[in-house]
């Protein structure tokens, strides 16, 4: 049975469509309410802005099989037992008849604090993957097949994403490709190296400029990290879960 990938670069052009939108929706109501947030919060604080991809996502779903999939979204029904930790909110859980199929993390990144914030999503990344597949390794989730677990980022496309970043350590060498490589490498870097590791079952980024709300303008930064790695390992769990 071939994989259904429901015109996937559409629907992530509607998707980028809409968070930018969201953004500059969310930013102006705070403006005339007189409550704006400091720098980039008052575009975040509504949230919801990924829910174009959940969109994507959940089509992905039905099309390949699980058109009776539940595909959780609320705070209450998203969250999963960890081993390091009690429980962990993931941004959607997938269960069809008691079995957990899939558990995304859906991020975004916009400027000016690149630095920062990729470290906080790199930590945020691999903590949640560690606990997670330690938590289905002791049982937490019964006995059943290694879900599908994804990670995906959408990044402002802007000088301070793309621009190289001079990095150091005073007592050994840093890896070689991180020598002067920009934000947006960083984080190619890292998606390619979470799906190496066997942390996750597909990690995407997409880069976006800020101006793309017209168009849903995207752009890849290799095949690996593409989107269409990611549906298509996403497709392929689902088929393959539908089947047994």
């Amino acid at each position: 049975m071939s994989l259904k990938l429901a015109d996937y670069e559409t629907k992530a052009r509607d998707a980028i469509k809409d968070f930018w939108g969201k953004r500059e929706e969310a930013r102006r109501k705070q403006q005339e309410s007189g409550r704006e947030d400091q720098g980039e919060r008052a575009g975040v604080t509504a949230g919801k802005n990924m829910d174009g991809f959940v969109s994507l996502i959940s089509d992905i779903i039905r099309a390949n099989g699980l058109a009776g999939a539940d595909i959780h979204l609320k705070r209450r029904v998203v969250t999963l037992p960890g081993y390091f930790r009690p429980t962990k909110q993931w941004d959607l859980v997938v269960m069809n008849r008691g079995r957990l199929i899939a558990t995304l993390e859906l991020k975004s990144q916009v400027g000016p604090s690149f630095g920062n914030n990729f470290n906080n999503r790199t930590e945020e990344a691999l903590g949640s993957a560690h606990d997670l597949w330690t938590a289905y390794r002791e049982g937490a989730f019964g006995e059943q097949p290694r879900p599908f677990v994804g990670w995906l980022i959408l990044v402002e496309d802007a000088h301070g994403s793309r621009k190289p970043v001079r990095d150091g350590s005073p007592h050994f060498p840093i890896f070689p490709e991180f020598e002067r490589a920009s934000y947006a490498d960083r984080y190619n870097f890292l998606c390619r190296k979470l799906v190496q590791e066997q942390l996750y079952s597909a990690a995407s980024v997409l880069m976006s400029p800020r101006n793309a709300a017209a168009s849903g303008d995207y752009s890849e930064l290799s095949e690996m990290t593409g989107l269409k790695t990611f549906v298509t390992e996403l497709a392929g769990h689902v088929a393959a879960e539908a089947a047994r």
